[in-house]
């Protein structure tokens, strides 16, 4: 019963579905005034919708410049895997690696790979396109949410979070299930993560350990927001201005990565673009940070303006909107693919 009223009173373990209700008539609203229900569709206009759920990571990582990004393979299905191991040899790439579908979101099907037995597993299991890239084994992990409207150089940092990856911490005593139960997240996630950590489940974890239960930074999969709002600044500002020129027609979205430390990042070194995620990125500072419902909606709508309005000024440049029965195709094929990787992502440890 308490786990029940913790999920009614914590509104960011609400369904997506029900997070976003509130938020149709503003859509609504946007789509009137674009005359156009994808209204986000030509907000970045080299992305596939936009980068709106659709589209594949290859499309992303060949627009973003070559320093930003970790070493990146892409495997075809039905590949054989001694033309993956090559591959593999030929990049240069040493285990451990990262595989990610390359139609994948919400962290689905991401996997740390430590041997090559996991990736032949990999290959065997995953019925879609996939990549394979250098694992970046530095200690912070943030999101960065990025606006810059076409026609400028200078955009603006709307959103800065660092990602703690969801974990619990031994006390000597407890078995991984017992603490598990005690999580605050984890235990709203208890079939997923006895699947996945079934050989230590009744394990007692030594006092003081960070047992990871998942190294994706997504908020669906149990990772905890930093909000670091006060860290934003001009320096910041120029470094993602840098990189959404560079790439060109990156106009609105969120950038995953990893870094040494926030003045680092600052400073454009040692950074690692994991991902761009466009029209259908979260602004994912509002998770986490005790913002109330109310604020968290007035965040998103003010994201959706200034993605209607980058849709429009490309619309006026040439850029056409998608038709409601194309981008419903896209959404629907989308969306039955994700349960297919998702139901093999739950059974696969």
């Amino acid at each position: 019963m308490k786990k029940f009223f913790r999920k009614i009173y914590y509104w960011e373990l609400w369904p997506f579905d029900i997070i976003y209700a509130p938020l149709g008539v503003v859509w609504i609203y946007f789509a009137l005034k674009a005359r156009a229900f994808w209204f986000f569709s030509p907000t970045n206009p080299t992305l596939l919708f936009g980068g709106f759920e659709v589209g594949r990571k290859k499309d992303m990582y060949d627009q973003l410049p070559l320093w930003s990004y970790p070493g990146t393979i892409y495997i075809k299905v039905g590949r054989d895997f001694n033309e993956v191991k090559a591959g593999l040899l030929e990049s240069g790439l040493t285990y451990p690696v990262v595989a990610k579908p390359e139609v994948g979101m919400q962290g689905v099907l991401f996997r740390v790979i430590e041997n090559e037995n996991e990736l032949q597993q990999y290959h065997r299991l995953v019925p879609v396109d996939y990549l394979i890239q250098a694992f970046i084994d530095l200690p912070m992990e943030f999101s960065v949410f990025h606006i810059r409207y076409p026609g400028q150089t200078k955009g603006k940092v709307t959103g800065f979070i660092l990602k703690d990856y969801l974990h619990v911490k031994g006390d000597g005593k407890k078995t991984l299930e017992e603490l598990i139960l005690v999580h605050p997240k984890a235990m709203h996630r208890l079939h997923e993560l006895k699947q996945k950590h079934s050989k230590q489940w009744n394990v007692i974890i030594a006092k003081d350990e960070k047992y990871f239960l998942s190294k994706a930074g997504n908020h669906n999969r149990g990772a905890r927001f930093i909000n670091l709002r006060k860290e934003i600044d001009q320096r910041l500002c120029d470094v993602f201005d840098r990189i959404s020129n560079e790439a060109g027609h990156f106009y609105f979205g969120r950038y995953d990565l990893k870094c040494t430390s926030i003045e680092e990042l600052k400073e454009g070194k040692n950074l690692f673009l994991l991902e761009f995620n466009g029209a259908g990125a979260e602004p994912n500072h509002i998770y986490d940070c005790h913002m109330k419902y109310g604020t968290a909606l007035k965040e998103i709508t003010m994201h959706w303006y200034h993605m209607y309005r980058i849709g429009k000024i490309n619309n006026e440049k040439g850029v056409p909107y998608y038709g409601y029965w194309k981008g419903r195709r896209l959404l629907r094929n989308n969306n039955k693919d994700f349960k297919t990787l998702r139901k093999i992502d739950l059974s696969f440890i």
